[in-house]
């Protein structure tokens, strides 16, 4: 455990507020968003990114670990103290003052600290908007340390995309400052530095400020849930919709048969269009936006992706089975209720992988027909981007099943389901939750010995010290 003698020295630092040792206040920082909990016995919050150079050198000088933790809603382990009780939790929930909005060049300068959602309430009155659609509602310097993507990614694009500079706090002996603030967004004049500490979990340091594009809010929206006549109609219904729609499509998600009814069964005030309430074996939630105002004489939304729908039903071999237009709230609404609608069905072994956009539905349904025969009492439950080629791979093992009274049962699991997603079908086994403890050993295993032998260089040369829970060497 950290000694007291430290604990006061930072205390003298950050203040009384800038430090927490109870423990029934260290418990929310200890446990994670999905299963994992670690231990500690100190978390530091600075308000400042002096504040956070000052304890960072001291840390370091003191040879104490540290894990940053931005809003703690990861998947992965990755914003969590491990079990020996040894590393410090470095918070970002006070890291939350500076907020300079630039109109003209449509970008903020803001602290890392604030939420997604403080941070589009404060944009919204002027038509904007940060545009990464997510579930939870994550602080802003984690979504850049794991690159989030979202439902919008199909037209926004990933954090990476949208984030034009930053301010760095490195783990050396000093603590040293980074400023990357460049409010440009064409600047070719050398290396990119700032991209080396968007998606590396914090490893190479700790973002405390940043200036993020940001896009018109939507003024107009239509949405429709689609039935394609197959699983292998999928691709070619996107097709025919960036064909018929091009900027004007905003979301194309995939939602598997198990997920909808689960998210039904958990929701019951969802409203279910299909006819008697039968569910299809897959559903797509398709969105189209403008950035103004409805003009007088315009076609509505709602007219441009009928006619759009009606056209795409009138094809040779029509992808389409069915449509359901309704309004944007009550269709998202059933998106959202996805996540906790599956996890309530029993024990939630989850992966966010990615593909090629041709080949989602493949691994699906290799997976599906795979599951029974090697592993009884496994039910897939997949949702997920299918417009940029991720899938939230959801499986879901009933509470009293022998499996889980194995040891070796989600070893295996996850091992089978990686060697089938990265070797046979090349995707990724991170599409947008980054690395973590609960992904090392497939970063150890699928990455190339050159590619960490250099990751480890950047690290040796940003930040030295312990910092994160992930290694990339």
């Amino acid at each position: 455990m950290i000694d007291k003698l430290h604990i006061d020295a930072l205390a003298g630092i950050l203040g009384d507020k800038g430090v927490v040792t109870r423990p029934e206040d260290l418990e929310a920082y200890e446990t994670g968003a999905r299963y994992d909990r670690g231990r500690t016995s100190l978390v530091l919050r600075p308000a400042t990114t002096e504040e956070v150079s000052a304890v960072v050198a001291y840390c370091v000088t003191s040879g104490i670990a540290l894990i940053p933790q931005s809003g703690n809603t990861g998947l992965v382990s990755g914003s969590t103290p491990d079990p020996s009780g040894d590393e410090a939790v470095l918070s970002l929930d006070r890291l939350a003052k500076r907020f300079e909005l630039d109109l003209d060049n449509r970008s903020v300068r803001l602290d890392a600290g604030f939420r997604l959602s403080d941070l589009n309430r404060k944009l919204e009155e002027h038509g904007l908007f940060f545009p990464i659609d997510l579930g939870a509602d994550p602080r802003i310097g984690g979504m850049i340390a794991t690159n989030t993507g979202g439902s919008r990614f199909l037209k926004y694009g990933d954090v990476r995309r949208n984030t034009l500079g930053l301010k760095v706090v490195l783990a050396d002996a000093d603590g040293t400052v980074l400023d990357l603030q460049c409010d440009l967004r064409k600047n070719n004049t050398g290396v990119d530095w700032k991209q080396i500490f968007v998606g590396t979990s914090g490893a190479f340091g700790i973002v405390t400020e940043c200036v993020l594009n940001l896009e018109r809010l939507p003024q107009q929206t239509a949405t429709a849930l689609l039935v394609p006549a197959s699983g292998a109609h999928v691709l070619p219904l996107l097709r025919a919709m960036e064909e018929r729609l091009g900027a004007y499509l905003s979301a194309f998600e995939g939602m598997s048969k198990n997920a909808v009814t689960a998210a039904f069964a958990h929701v019951p005030s969802l409203k279910n269009p299909f006819q008697a309430g039968q569910v299809p074996d897959y559903v797509i939630l398709a969105e189209i936006s403008r950035t103004w105002a409805p003009r007088e004489g315009e076609q509505s939304l709602d007219a441009v992706l009928e006619s759009a729908l009606a056209e795409i039903w009138e094809m040779e071999e029509a992808p389409l089975a069915d449509a359901f237009v309704g309004p944007p709230h009550e269709i998202w609404a059933l998106r959202h209720a996805l996540s906790e609608g599956v996890k309530h069905l029993g024990k939630l072994i989850a992966f966010d992988v990615s593909f090629r956009r041709g080949d989602i539905m493949a691994f699906c349904d290799h997976m599906k027909a795979e599951m029974p025969s090697k592993f009884p009492d496994v039910t897939v439950c997949d949702f997920g981007h299918i417009g940029d080629g991720g899938v939230h791979f959801n499986l879901v093992v009933p509470k009293d099943s022998d499996l889980l009274k194995d040891e070796t049962f989600e070893p295996r699991l996850r091992e089978w389901v990686f060697a089938v997603a990265v070797e046979e079908y090349h995707g990724s086994f991170s599409a947008e939750h980054a690395i973590g403890r609960r992904n090392q050993a497939y970063y150890d295993l699928y990455t190339p010995d050159k590619l960490k032998d250099m990751a480890a260089g950047l690290k040796t040369l940003t930040s030295p010290a312990k910092l994160g829970s992930v290694r990339f060497g």
